[in-house]
């Protein structure tokens, strides 16, 4: 299972990394999750500079792909030339929004009628787009998913565990990285989450 992270400069942290985190803790069973960019390095919106794991053009190939959101992200979406660099199928392949990510993701074309979560200030903009925003932190049908604030990156995370490994195996990933002391609490309430959401989890 091969996961592209899209992460442009301005990236929030949150939603990179968490995601980046919680989906590797799959590796065992030959999940990778990596970072993929326009450019060899992005700089996050606070300052941290990272080297991309793999190129833009990997979410083409990759099994799923998270857009991460960020500060320039409204610049990006009016940047043609960029985005035509993704061609993605949803019809082979889990796609997931963050915040602002979904914006991107309204300029490709992969929400149609569908929902969308995201957070308050991407909210008008993905409005203006002709997108239906709706007051919860995920929301997913059939293959394509959107969640809204920065630790709602984990319930994409889950989502495509529980999609791709089932719940059992998306469990045992959330368990390792859950608060000691809280850890069943914590990782019923994530999937409950998105619970709903899951068609027919793999064995």
């Amino acid at each position: 299972m091969r996961i592209a992270i899209l992460t442009f400069d301005g990236f929030n942290e949150l939603d990179s990394f968490i995601a980046l985190g919680l989906l590797n803790r799959l590796g065992t069973m030959g999940w990778k999750a990596e970072i993929a960019s326009p450019t060899s390095y992005v700089t996050s919106m606070n300052g941290v500079t990272v080297q991309a794991q793999r190129p833009l053009e990997f979410a083409n190939e990759a099994d799923a792909v998270i857009f991460g959101s960020g500060i320039y992200t409204r610049a990006i979406a009016e940047n043609s030339k960029l985005l035509d660099r993704l061609q993605l199928d949803p019809l082979r392949q889990l796609i997931g929004g963050q915040c602002s990510g979904v914006l991107l993701m309204s300029r490709l074309g992969l929400l149609a009628d569908v929902p969308a979560c995201t957070d308050l200030t991407t909210k008008p903009w993905v409005v203006e787009a002709g997108v239906r925003v709706i007051d919860a932190p995920f929301h997913a049908r059939g293959p394509v998913a959107t969640a809204g604030g920065c630790l709602a990156s984990q319930y994409l995370a889950a989502w495509i565990m529980a999609r791709r490994a089932g719940f059992d195996a998306a469990a045992q990933a959330l368990h390792y990285a859950a608060p000691v002391g809280e850890k069943e609490a914590y990782v019923e309430r994530l999937l409950q989450v998105v619970r709903p959401f899951v068609d027919a989890p793999a064995a």
